[in-house]
């Protein structure tokens, strides 16, 4: 883009200053500019970046973008629009060569289960050798090569970034999480949604939004956003998903297993292996557990047919798709469990999460199976939840390991201590500080057919301990503990 395509994308209200030799990138964050470098200065949530031109200026920028007049004696273009935040998504686009324009793109939001649908389209998809991508709040996968992701859904110059680096490896679906604070704060500006998909609505993020009617408009938007060739798909279970939708443009799908929506779905079996779903007159088998999963399941189906993709192949491959990393991921889903417990490894790390993965788990198991939990708390965070925690998983668990999480800068024993406080009958819990000795405790010493989880950590793949970051994935650990799990360990102390 040369100077004036900028000046005309624009459609500033005044123009100061020299016209630039050259453009440089497109900056957001003052800390980030190089000589040459456009600085739009956006007010947040917390900061105003008008308040950092100055620094901006300092580091080189050779153009400002604001939305309030400003006099500056430095040698650098002012160039003053009506509102920046607006101007943001489509410009980082702009600059980047449009790469959303490339893309077939899937938007996922509400409260909870974003990450596991994201996750399963996205494996839908690349099982049957389409190219997708994904962005989502563990990872982003530019086809198959994967790294960690900072935010749900990223400012919009790095999701412009990450969508010409997608497109550039040849992907030409991407699979993206779209969070309220983004939709509210313009940050999918500039790009068009294929197909959106809403799962549910529940207590959260109430310190941004302040109400739960500010927080369901903004995921409001994605749909309103749409255009009358795109899908919205919609859980009509929850209280708000058939309001969500009441006036997109888009063509609608809703579904529900209470008998509301348009298409209609029903959980045919369930147990801690996994599900069985009807919906459509198509029937999909999954190894994700639990009610929470059949609408996660169920809504990736229909994603994917919204695509175009064939509805009994796509439930074909949900056979094999484990959904998002360490969010009720099952261990051993690949091993033959008829001599082993059955291990989940699940992000649960406050009270209510607990709580929920636990119930889920409970309320699977037959009266034969024994449930195990194996949880900590980190350091140098809330210590009110610790001995909460602890009645909740003394509730509902047959036995309790209690252990370390992510220390940080807090004796681990010590918040063991704390934990220990919320216990009924704490002389009948096991105490085990060092977390993979905790993990091997309870594989080696469960029956076949137990259910044991591993909460605290989920996909995490380290330990946070007086600064450092020590690599520990619950998941290897407790592969490791199964594979050397023998016939003699399984007869011994089993509970």
């Amino acid at each position: 883009m040369n100077y004036q395509e900028l000046i005309s994308f624009c459609k500033p209200i005044s123009i100061s200053g020299p016209e630039p030799e050259t453009i440089g990138k497109l900056r957001q964050d003052s800390r980030e500019v190089v000589p040459g470098d456009i600085f739009i200065a956006v007010k947040g949530s917390k900061s105003d970046g008008h308040n950092f031109i100055h620094e901006a200026i300092e580091r080189g920028a050779g153009i400002i973008i604001c939305q309030k007049e400003i006099e500056l004696n430095e040698n650098v273009t002012v160039i003053t629009v009506k509102k920046t935040r607006k101007l943001l998504g489509k410009l980082a686009q702009k600059m980047e060569g449009n790469p959303a324009d490339k893309l077939k793109i899937i938007g996922v939001t509400g409260t909870n289960g974003k990450t596991t649908v994201t996750t399963l389209v996205w494996q839908i998809l690349t099982k049957l050798n389409y190219q997708a991508s994904l962005l989502g709040t563990i990872e982003k996968r530019v086809l198959q090569d994967k790294s960690p992701s900072r935010l749900t859904t990223a400012d919009p110059i790095e999701l412009a970034q990450a969508m010409k680096e997608m497109t550039d490896a040849g992907s030409e679906y991407l699979v993206m999480e779209v969070s309220s604070h983004a939709l509210d704060q313009g940050r999918t500006k500039g790009i068009s949604f294929q197909v959106a998909v809403f799962t549910n609505l529940s207590h959260d993020h109430l310190d941004y939004h302040e109400t739960m009617n500010e927080y369901a408009s903004a995921k409001k938007k994605l749909f309103n956003s749409l255009d009358s060739k795109s899908w919205a798909i919609t859980n009509a279970d929850d209280e708000r998903g058939e309001w969500i939708v009441n006036s997109t443009p888009a063509k609608i799908l809703s579904f529900s297993f209470e008998d509301k929506g348009l298409l209609q779905a029903k959980i045919l079996q369930s147990d801690a292996k996994g599900m069985t779903i009807s919906i459509d007159e198509t029937k999909i088998e999954t190894p994700l557990v639990g009610r929470f999963n059949a609408y996660n399941v169920v809504e990736a189906l229909l994603t994917c047919t919204a695509l175009g993709v064939d509805g009994k192949k796509a439930a074909e491959i949900l056979k094999h798709c484990t959904g998002a990393p360490g969010r009720m991921e099952r261990i051993n889903q690949e091993l033959d469990t008829s001599n082993e417990p059955i291990v989940f490894v699940d992000y649960a790390h406050t009270p209510n999460a607990l709580e929920n993965v636990l119930s889920t788990l409970r309320e699977l198991k037959t009266r034969h199976q024994k449930l195990v939990c194996v949880f900590g708390c980190g350091g140098d965070r809330d210590k009110s939840k610790r001995p909460k925690m602890a009645k909740i998983a003394e509730s509902y668990a047959n036995r309790v390991i209690v252990t370390s999480d992510n220390p940080r800068s807090e004796d681990p024993d010590l918040i063991i201590d704390d934990i220990m406080e919320g216990f009924k009958n704490p002389e009948n819990i096991t105490r085990l500080t060092n977390r993979r000795d905790a993990i091997h405790e309870a594989v080696f010493t469960s029956k076949a057919g137990s259910i044991v989880l591993i909460a605290g950590k989920g996909h995490e793949t380290y330990q946070e301990i007086n600064g450092d970051r020590i690599h520990f994935d619950d998941r290897e650990i407790a592969l490791e503990a199964l594979q050397k799990r023998d016939d003699t360990t399984k007869k011994e102390g089993a509970v």
